[in-house]
């Protein structure tokens, strides 16, 4: 016969089961800080904005932001420059990378015309962008020269985002002077990085097509002229490091850009 438990002694071992954490009783996470969910969510943020930013231009490549104090000492230096001894308005600028930079001859290569040169370091075509109104805009030029677009490539950068800043610099052109014809140089070739020839081809490509469709845009093609029969870069006309031009390069170009510039205005 078995023995009935005693209902205190029941009550006791079921208050006690009730006590214990349950095997069954599914565990919970801690709840996460609102730092914590941005966090988690912030690259998904970001991926969807870039979708939308690439889907909403017709897949166009966007501009690349320059780095706004990387060129912040050339910049103020030609600024100093101007407050010294004033520019004139009404003038061509020069635009762009070392090689308008290293154009030290250019105001005698062109000697009918008054020009400004605005060439700074080894700079991006986003950084002409950039400092546009502080390097070109503020001179009210007649007419723009532009060469940049091999340092991008380099970079890392692809042909297409060369043609999107190319096109980010004349809407920032067009919004203060819809008229002011905008010349753009082409990428040249040279030994040092010619492994990056295709890169320089397309974005030439891709410039030259936009520059014909829209009026008041120039090509100026000087990467042909610098080859050579052989479809190689011509030799005597790149200075030591291969890369940039010598005194004989810089007449070359003056043999080509001279035609497309405006009626001189000096006599």
């Amino acid at each position: 016969m078995i023995a009935k438990e005693a209902p205190r002694n029941c009550l006791t071992r079921l208050l006690a089961r009730r006590e214990q954490p349950s095997a069954l009783k599914k565990s919970h996470p801690p709840m996460k800080s609102p730092k914590q969910i941005v966090a988690q969510i912030s690259p998904l943020i970001f991926s969807l904005v870039a979708v939308f930013s690439f889907t909403n231009t017709g897949g166009a490549a966007q501009p690349v932001p320059a780095p706004p104090g990387k060129w912040e000492k050339d910049i103020t230096a030609f600024e100093s420059g101007e407050a010294a001894s004033p520019t004139p308005k009404n003038a061509i600028v020069f635009v762009g990378s070392s090689s308008i930079r290293k154009w030290t001859s250019l105001a005698t290569d062109f000697p009918h015309h008054q020009v400004i040169n605005r060439g700074f370091g080894g700079s991006l075509l986003s950084d002409s962008v950039h400092f546009l109104d502080r390097l070109v805009l503020k001179h009210e030029p007649r007419f723009i020269v532009v060469y940049a677009g091999g340092n991008d490539i380099n970079a890392n950068k692809t042909p297409e985002d060369v043609f999107a800043n190319f096109k980010a610099l004349v809407g920032k052109v067009r919004e203060k002077q819809p008229s002011t014809p905008i010349a753009y140089i082409s990428i040249a070739g040279n030994p040092k990085r010619w492994s990056q020839v295709e890169q320089v081809i397309e974005a030439n490509r891709l410039i030259e097509a936009y520059t014909k469709a829209n009026p008041g845009l120039i090509f100026i093609d000087v990467f042909h002229q610098m080859l050579g029969a052989d479809g190689m870069p011509k030799s005597g006309i790149f200075s030591s490091d291969n890369l940039h031009m010598n005194e004989e390069g810089y007449k070359l170009w003056t043999g080509i850009i001279a035609p497309y510039l405006p009626s001189p205005d000096k006599p």
